[in-house]
C-alpha cells in the first residue's frame, strides 16, 4: 500500500544529517514538501545537500536555519514557512545532542545544553506548530487530522543510562510532553505521538559501531541482530503522519531491533 503525504508541508528540525535526512527524504519520496532545518551557519552546506538530493529525485522541499532552544528563531521559523508555504501539516520534533559526562563531573552547562534543546527545542516548535493547526483547521482535502507531531525520543525514555543523565532526563521528559499534549489537543483532531529509536547507524553514535569490534559489542544489545538505519526512522514517521495511523495518539513506538526486551537477559541474565 503506497502512502502519500501529497501537499502537506513537513517541518523537520535538525535535519541535514542522520536520522532527521532519513526522515526528510522518505517524506518527500511520499509527497510531502519538506523543511529541511540546520541549527547554524557550519551545517547550512549539509542542508542543502540534502534538499538537492530530494530535488534531483522530484521531491519538493526548502531549507530554513534555526537553533530550536532559542525562541525568537522558533517563532521566526514557523512564520518563514508558513508565508513561503502557506502553513504547516506536519511537525517531525527530532533536533537532539547529547554532551555526556558522570553526573558529579557534568557541569551546568552541559545540562543545560542537552535539555536546551532535546527537552526546551521540541516544546517550542510544537507551541508553534499547534498554534498553526488550530488558526488553519481542518483540510479534508489533505487529511482527516487537523496537524500531526511526531516526537522524536529514544529507547532512552525508558532504560537508564549511566553516564548520560541529562539525555536520558530529556528523553523520559519528551514522553510526559507528548502524551500531555496528545491529550490536551486531541478533540482538535491533532496527533501527538513518540518515535524511538535504539541503535540508528548516525554520525551521532559513530563511536558505537565504527570498528567491527564496537559493532559487534553493540549487537548484543539488539536481538534482531543488525544496526538500524534511518531510513527504518524515515518509514515509521512516514506512516505515523498519514491518514492510515489516524487512531494512533499519545503512543510511543520503539523501533530499537528489540533492545527494549533486554537481549542480555536471554541466557537468564
Amino acid at each position: 500500500m503506497e502512502i502519500s503525504l501529497k501537499n502537506q508541508v513537513a517541518v523537520i528540525t535538525d535535519s541535514s544529517s542522520g536520522i532527521g535526512a532519513g526522515i526528510a527524504k522518505s517524506m518527500a519520496e511520499s509527497g510531502a514538501t519538506v523543511v529541511i532545518n540546520y541549527p547554524n551557519e557550519s551545517s547550512q552546506p549539509k542542508a542543502d545537500a540534502v534538499l538537492k538530493e530530494i530535488t534531483d529525485n522530484g521531491g519538493k522541499g526548502i531549507i530554513c536555519q534555526c537553533d530550536v532552544s532559542k525562541e525568537e528563531e522558533v517563532i521566526a521559523m514557523f512564520a518563514q514557512v508558513v508565508s513561503e508555504l502557506g502553513t504547516v501539516d506536519i511537525l517531525v520534533n527530532n533536533a537532539g545532542i547529547q554532551k555526556d559526562a558522570k553526573l558529579t563531573e557534568m557541569t551546568i552547562d552541559q545540562w543545560n545544553a542537552v535539555i536546551g534543546v532535546n527537552l526546551t527545542g521540541q516544546f517550542l516548535c510544537a507551541r508553534e506548530a499547534i498554534k498553526e493547526f488550530l488558526r488553519r483547521g481542518i483540510d479534508p482535502s489533505k487529511s482527516v487530522a487537523c496537524g500531526k507531531i511526531i516526537h522524536i525520543s529514544s529507547v532512552h525514555e525508558i532504560i537508564p543510562w549511566s553516564g548520560h543523565a541529562n539525555y536520558a532526563s530529556s528523553k523520559g521528559a519528551i514522553r510526559m510532553l507528548m502524551q500531555t499534549l496528545a491529550q490536551e489537543y486531541g478533540a482538535h483532531k491533532i496527533r501527538v505521538n513518540s518515535i524511538c529509536p535504539g541503535a540508528i547507524q548516525t554520525p551521532i553514535n559513530k563511536n558505537a559501531w565504527q570498528t567491527e569490534e564496537e559493532l559487534n559489542a553493540l549487537l548484543k544489545l539488539i536481538p534482531y541482530n543488525r544496526i538500524g538505519q534511518p531510513q527504518d526512522i524515515g518509514n515509521l514517521a512516514v506512516f505515523l503522519a498519514s491518514d492510515l495511523s489516524d487512531y494512533i495518539t499519545g503512543a510511543s513506538i520503539f523501533i530499537d531491533g528489540g533492545m527494549t526486551t533486554f537481549e542480555s537477559f536471554s541466557t537468564g541474565g
